[in-house]
């Protein structure tokens, strides 16, 4: 009954799922893994896992055989596998010890998802017009990249500076990628999402019993970035009293962790990034104007898409083929109103406003057809409404059933606010329907 139980969980996966034993025959595989692969479980079971999915890691660096040698779980971890009446197609995987009732390793368990559909997306990013995936030709973005390449053998501190929504988290992806440091560690720490009274904590780490719920002792941010990079996201919002602290480690690279008097050394490369005007919060004695200078050595800001409108069409056909893809739309090209209507819009919330924007209009779209202004949400199309039979979808035929509403939310990784934008409804509306449907 136990087992029978199990199997259903394992079932209702999205991700692939294979247990081997220690010989590497198969000894379980869920039904996604069997829709993935085309093989059903009676072609399978007690097979050797090599002879039936001939992976391209199977000789020389399988995954369980590495967690048999070394008892280390394997997480994302790209690979090939075969299947049964297709071609080869590219896989992620995550892959663990499984234990017998004397903590004796008795196999592995893989869980794997198909990357077929990210890697064509990769492939159409590489573009002339494409800088490290942001997608440009305006010169005050060249410019910009032309000055992440110069300073890519530097390891001073940068400021980005910009609006929400122009990517300053892509720029800070693209210095650190073109660094010296580009193999060693990367954290990112988003300074506004973090409670004031435990940010310390979180950048520098604490002892055991430094305060009420320190039952042990543990390594900040800035210790687990040492030798690498860290990212620090709207630098604005840390709070007055924090920031002396910053500033030491920015000026001699020491720190100490919370409860403790035992001075520590870093060696890291420093990037940050915020939306607030930081010559007006200095004003204000809201941020330390001696820390700005220190963070400001190399000054990136990034203008809104309202001044590079060139970039609206360019960007438009980018997401256009991206969520064509995602939504099996097949939608090849935009119309030139729409076109037109996209750059006379201010886009307030910038790139990530056109993203969501450009897929909400891909939903709402009939397949094969070019994408319309119709599709657009309302107040972007400015009252313009097309004749009965065009291109788009009527409202209440969009698909909303259960399957596409769940892979949906899949895709946004359960984001219900976005995909209540996404599908032009309230999150209220969403959430009735989700619980229509059983799921709280």
């Amino acid at each position: 009954m136990e087992e029978q139980k199990t199997d259903a969980i394992l079932n209702s996966l999205a991700e692939g799922v294979i247990t081997l034993d220690k010989e590497f025959r198969i000894t379980f595989i869920n039904e996604a893994a069997s829709q993935i692969t085309g093989f059903n479980k009676e072609e399978v079971i007690g097979k050797i896992c090599k002879n039936i999915f001939k992976s391209d890691s199977c000789i020389d660096n399988c995954p369980i055989a590495r967690i048999l040698n070394y008892g280390k779980s394997v997480f994302d971890y790209d690979s090939q596998i075969e299947c049964k009446n297709s071609n080869p197609i590219p896989i992620r995987l995550n892959a663990a010890l499984l234990k017998d009732e004397h903590n004796n390793p008795s196999g592995g368990v893989i869980t794997f998802r198909d990357i077929s559909m990210l890697k064509k997306i990769e492939s159409m990013l590489k573009d002339s017009s494409n800088f490290q995936g942001m997608i440009s030709n305006s010169k005050s973005m060249k410019e910009i990249f032309l000055l992440i390449e110069q300073i890519s053998d530097s390891d001073a501190p940068v400021l980005i500076t910009g609006e929400t929504g122009t990517g300053k988290e892509l720029i800070a992806n693209a210095i650190k990628n073109l660094s010296r440091r580009n193999k060693n560690k990367f954290v990112k720490v988003n300074c506004s999402v973090i409670p004031h009274n435990l940010l310390a904590s979180e950048l520098f780490g604490h002892t055991k019993g430094a305060f009420t719920d320190a039952q042990k002792d543990r390594i900040g941010r800035f210790e687990l970035a040492d030798g690498g990079t860290i990212f620090l996201d709207e630098i604005g919002e840390m709070p007055i009293q924090m920031q002396p602290q910053i500033l030491r480690v920015v000026q001699d690279g020491t720190f100490e962790r919370l409860g403790e008097s035992v001075t520590k050394s870093v060696d890291v490369r420093i990037i940050t990034a915020t939306n607030v005007n930081l010559a007006k919060a200095i004003s204000e004695g809201k941020f330390r104007e001696d820390l700005f200078y220190r963070l400001n050595v190399i000054h990136i800001n990034l203008p809104p898409l309202r001044e590079r409108k060139d970039d609206i069409p360019l960007l438009a056909n980018h997401f256009l083929k991206k969520f064509s893809l995602i939504y099996k739309k097949n939608i090849q090209s935009i119309d030139a109103e729409c076109i037109e209507q996209l750059t006379k819009w201010a886009w307030p919330g910038n790139i990530r406003e056109l993203e969501n924007a450009i897929e909400y209009a891909v939903i709402r779209n009939k397949p094969d057809k070019s994408l319309c202004v119709c599709a657009f949400p309302e107040k972007i199309r400015e009252n313009i409404f097309c004749a009965p039979g065009n291109n788009v979808i009527p409202d209440n035929q969009i698909p909303f059933e259960n399957a596409s509403l769940i892979e949906l939310l899949n895709q946004n990784k359960w984001n219900k606010t976005k995909v209540a934008q996404i599908l032009g409804i309230d999150r209220t509306t969403l959430w009735r329907k989700l619980k229509s449907i059983g799921i709280n």
